[in-house]
């Protein structure tokens, strides 16, 4: 018998044939590639699921949102009064409600006096915010929580409870205002701090501004506790004196938070309505103290003319779009880089 055996062929190796230790079937033993359309399916749900979880939520504000500017839109060309409120169907009239209000002085005056009242408290109020928060991240623990508190208890007192207060601090019968000027020797007397315009909207720019401050002061408190202390350490260090530092260091780091803060209180204030309209019930001259959101009130509410009303809101509408289409563009950009 012979003992030469044969070897077997070396196609005959199935590891080899099939590649998976490096034979000819993939160069390098790679196994051979699969298709990627499964993993593509995957993915593209992935990407659907945040849209599917949004989409409730988008429904609702479409629903309580969307009806009511629709409704103020279609209305504000047409002629929405008193006999449309009892059944008459109404009447459309194109833009000649926009024509109106826009040939009428009052409303020039009104939009002047409410952006020029809604700056100023705006950047008050930031101005204001920031020195709080600034003296919080100076101050020690129990001061810190203090004030904090007293920013807190006054930011959560209901807005009807607090313009209480104020009427009676300002009331000119027997108001803690005049009371306490007639103690220092003033000749206040009556004073009806409520019957002249500038006082009237003094007050008013007080009021709005002290309820707006505690939102803006934990807000940038929050940003500045973001901003590492070897920085600042390293400024001081260099030289920078503390308006530097605030200048050049604080506010460059703080500016997204300043800028949406900023943006929400310009949008509050051209929006504000219930502290202009409780002063005016208290004793104020209310054709010289109107504000957009007051001139509405009395158009719809008060004189029934809705579809002047409707007009008049849209123009706010779009004022407040332009300024936050600006301040979206700006992020955007921002993104970008």
């Amino acid at each position: 018998m012979s003992t030469n055996a044969q070897a077997p062929p070396k196609s005959a190796d199935p590891t080899r044939k099939s590649g998976l230790l490096g034979g000819p079937g993939t160069p390098g033993g790679v196994p051979p590639r699969q298709s990627t359309a499964p993993g593509r399916q995957a993915r593209r749900r992935r990407n659907r699921i945040p849209f599917l979880l949004i989409l409730p939520t988008l429904v609702i504000l479409l629903g309580a949102l969307g009806y009511p500017v629709l409704w103020q839109l279609t209305t504000s060309f047409q002629e929405f009064g008193l006999k449309q409120q009892f059944g008459q169907a109404p009447e459309f009239v194109g833009l000649a409600n926009y024509t109106e209000i826009f040939a009428d002085p009052t409303m020039w005056a009104i939009l002047g006096r409410s952006l020029l009242f809604c700056l100023v408290c705006a950047f008050s109020t930031v101005a204001i915010g920031g020195l709080l928060a600034l003296l919080m991240k100076r101050v020690g623990t129990a001061p810190r929580l203090i004030l904090q508190v007293a920013l807190l208890l006054a930011w959560a007192m209901p807005l009807v409870a607090a313009m209480t207060v104020w009427v009676w601090l300002i009331d000119w019968r027997r108001g803690v205002l005049n009371w306490l000027l007639t103690r220092l020797g003033a000749d206040a007397t009556g004073h009806n701090w409520l019957a002249e315009p500038i006082t009237f909207f003094a007050i008013a720019a007080i009021i709005v501004i002290w309820i707006s401050v505690p939102f803006v002061a934990l807000s940038l408190y929050a940003g500045l506790t973001q901003i590492s202390e070897e920085v600042l350490e390293a400024a001081a260090m260099d030289g920078a004196t503390g308006i530097q530092r605030i200048r050049l260091i604080i506010l460059p780091l703080i500016a997204p938070v300043l800028s949406i803060v900023l943006l929400l209180q310009i949008i509050w204030d051209l929006r504000v309505f219930a502290q202009i309209k409780l002063l005016q019930d208290a004793g104020g001259v209310t054709n010289e103290t109107h504000l957009l959101g007051t001139y509405i009130y009395q158009l719809g509410v008060g004189s029934g003319n809705f579809g002047m009303a409707s007009a008049v809101s849209i123009v706010m509408l779009l004022i407040t779009v332009a300024v936050s289409w600006y301040y979206v563009r700006s992020l955007m950009k921002e993104e970008a880089k």
